[in-house]
């Protein structure tokens, strides 16, 4: 059926034609463009997804599509300004729930199988080829990252991307043995029969905290799209991760190139300190570089020294090393 939607897709927008009013200014500034695709109705109602465009010169490019984390969405402009300097196409997704696509009726980041995204990257691949690009290569970050992968494993005989990228991706949970292997197991299982109920995340504000311009970060978003402290977790969703997770620790032989970049150490505690802008905060990187592994036979691990959990909002210094290490992977597919 997914795989069906995905040929109409690409019917309708060569039928239509993608043309200047397909898509509207965006609230990043002039290089920016979105559309807005209407999704079937959920479990919540009324469905969206949305297609960001950085505008460029770049025609007969690879095409970079970027997927974001977990309470996230897409705002990082310098990425997609840096990569369209070097030569490519930018796309990002905001998916289902999330940014430009949360809608009153849903709760946020709310789905009950990460294949439900499947659809929202089928369409913007549709676009981007639409546009000229045959080159595609799939970006994701933290969660987006796992939402990366298991898209790659849905899609397995026959991947619309020629290669990916994942930021810090979210292969395990970073939790106490106790709760890894009792609690969540526990929750996951409950997902399936109570999928509306909620359990709570900490309130610790360090990582954000570690981002924003108002108080140590060199960046400005959206909290109420990208919140300080993220809502409580849906029973569904951690059945949704705890699932998707076990599958990739099992390994993928994903059969395309795929760069694994993480920080070289985690922080922990509930306060920050100048260690939260110095390391990540949100995953374990040993965790990381232990399941990224078992992606593809083509993996490659790269360290980032001083990185930040997003690793393209770490300081100056560091996102240099980050930029150097996507170009030189990216290289392969022009």
């Amino acid at each position: 059926m997914r795989k069906n939607i995905f040929i109409l897709s690409l019917f309708l927008l060569s039928f239509l034609g993608v043309k200047a009013q397909f898509y509207v200014p965006d609230y990043l500034g002039d290089n920016f463009e979105f559309h807005t695709f209407k999704m079937n109705d959920d479990y919540e109602g009324e469905v969206i997804s949305t297609l960001i465009k950085r505008k460029t010169e770049n025609k007969d490019a690879v095409a970079v599509l970027y997927v974001h984390g977990f309470n996230d969405y897409f705002f990082q402009s310098e990425m997609a300004d840096k990569i369209d300097s070097a030569g490519y196409a930018f796309y990002a997704v905001d998916l289902r729930k999330y940014g430009r696509s949360l809608l009153p009726n849903q709760y946020p980041f709310n789905v009950r199988s990460l294949d439900e995204y499947n659809t929202d990257i089928d369409s913007a691949i549709a676009v981007i080829r639409k546009e000229g690009y045959d080159e595609i290569v799939l970006m994701g970050h933290s969660t987006g990252g796992l939402i990366s992968a298991n898209y790659a494993r849905a899609n397995s005989k026959n991947l619309p991307m020629n290669g990916m990228i994942l930021n810090s991706p979210f292969l395990d949970m970073n939790q106490s043995w106790i709760k890894e292997k009792v609690l969540i197991p526990c929750v996951s299982f409950l997902g399936k029969f109570f999928p509306k109920a909620k359990l709570p995340q900490g309130l610790s504000p360090g990582y954000a905290h570690s981002l924003l311009k108002e108080f140590n970060g060199e960046w400005n978003f959206k909290t109420d799209w990208k919140m300080i402290n993220s809502p409580s977790l849906t029973f569904g969703w951690i059945r949704s991760i705890y699932t998707a997770q076990r599958k990739v620790q099992k390994g993928l032989d994903i059969t395309i190139p795929v760069l694994v970049m993480h920080s070289d150490k985690s922080i922990y505690g509930d306060e920050w300190t100048e260690e939260f802008n110095n390391g990540d905060a949100v995953l374990d990187v040993k965790d990381i570089e232990k399941y990224g592994k078992r992606l593809s036979s083509d993996s490659k691990d790269v360290t980032i020294n001083n990185g930040l959990h997003d690793l393209v909002l770490s300081k100056p210094e560091v996102r240099k090393e980050v930029y150097v290490t996507i170009f030189e992977f990216l290289e392969q597919f022009r």
